[in-house]
């Protein structure tokens, strides 16, 4: 005769069912299991200008990391989802503090990425305290390499560009040159860099012409340098609507000086610029053409994805959000949690990744990339060396 558990009486049923219960709830944990793990999510925080003068900057970075997390996740290089905590820099440092303070203590992400000097620089000291990770692929001032353990560069600084231009400028018998900077550590150290190596090479700062960050008219500055002049002009300056207006201006007060800036010129409302036709600048190496399988995807999906052509720092927010996938992938496989500490472990123990572009070297704070020179001719860039 077959016993059911409804038939067995008092304590003993009340055992039996107990049992049955905990088998039960055995089972459905041992089937939880990997479904759990594969619905772990992992945040990732941006910290980007995404109003005010510079919020052209803000939607470039933030399409780079949108097309970097569908990449990862058609690859399914993860067991989970990583999701994207945006916070708004308005690509000023008290717009940096509030918001890598709002990312350290309301969203609590393990790892960052912003930029802009004075956004880096107020950001830094908040993310050093909570132990986050952050990357840098936009801001050059050359003292961003010493800010944190946990601060990390993506992207050639100020002072490595400059280094890499002046044997070019003495190669082109460029003798006399003047200087438009803002007062801060980019134009600061742009400058260092130009009175340190120029004489080297042959060529010498004529003048030097220092601008409040806020500063739009630069008439009295435009006829002092016809009086100075220079064979070449040097802007430095973090502000993407402040380059567009003084190249404007320069050419508008008449002079045809050739005008040299640094990698900031790749943005597309500099680049378009009728002004800026025969502009120069430096810049880390980037083919567009490349048949390297990874940088193919990259420029090939943003042009089908944006319609528009992709650009230095597009590419420098693409990899950083790539390496922050390697980075999750390398402590899933070795079974650690995520944590600003275990990433910046993780990259220090690997040390190199592939990312768009080549087989990135990680050291010192800083990655180590080639560089290149460009002018622009008809709106588009062009490789000179």
């Amino acid at each position: 005769m077959k016993t059911s558990l409804h038939r067995i009486p008092g304590k003993q049923g009340m055992a039996f069912r107990r049992g049955v219960v905990t088998a039960l709830a055995g089972v459905a944990m041992t089937l939880a299991t990997p479904m759990l793990a594969w619905a772990q999510s992992y945040t990732l925080g941006t910290l980007f200008p995404m109003s005010g003068p510079n919020a052209e900057a803000g939607t470039i970075y933030s399409r780079a990391v949108d097309l970097a997390l569908k990449h990862i996740g058609e690859d399914k290089w993860l067991t989970g989802t990583i999701n994207v905590k945006p916070t708004d820099s308005q690509g000023t440092p008290q717009g940096g503090a509030v918001g890598m303070s709002r990312l350290v203590n309301v969203e609590k992400v393990p790892y960052a990425l912003l930029g802009f000097t004075g956004v880096s620089k107020a950001a830094a000291p908040i993310g050093d305290r909570a132990k986050v990770m952050m990357v840098n692929g936009g801001a050059v001032g050359p003292d961003l390499a010493t800010l944190s353990k946990y601060f990390w560069n993506i992207i050639p600084l100020a002072n490595q560009e400059v280094e890499f231009l002046i044997p070019w400028l003495g190669e082109q018998k460029i003798g006399k040159i003047s200087i438009i900077y803002v007062d801060d550590p980019l134009g600061l150290g742009i400058l260092s860099e130009l009175k340190k190596g120029l004489p080297g090479v042959g060529s010498e700062l004529v003048s030097s012409y220092r601008v409040a960050p806020e500063l739009q008219q630069f008439s009295p500055i435009i006829a002092r340098l016809r009086n100075d002049n220079p064979d070449a002009i040097y802007i430095a300056s973090p502000n993407i609507t402040q380059i567009s207006h003084i190249i404007k201006q320069v050419r508008d007060g008449g002079l045809n000086t050739q005008l040299i800036t640094y990698g900031i010129a790749n943005f597309p409302s500099i680049a378009k610029l009728p002004e800026s036709d025969g502009l120069i600048f430096s810049s880390q190496a980037a083919d567009w053409a490349s048949s390297e399988p990874t940088m193919k995807r990259f420029v090939d999906d943003w042009r089908r994805a944006y319609g528009t052509e992709p650009t230095t720092y597009g590419l420098n927010y693409y990899n950083g959000t790539r390496l922050y996938g390697f980075l999750l992938r390398g402590l899933e496989q070795a079974g650690q949690s995520v944590t600003g500490t275990h990433l910046l472990q993780e990259l220090e123990r690997v040390g190199h990744y592939a990312l768009a572009g080549g087989d990135a070297r990680f050291s010192n704070s800083t990655v180590t990339t080639a560089m290149q020179i460009n002018r622009i001719r008809d709106g588009v860039t062009e490789k000179i060396k």
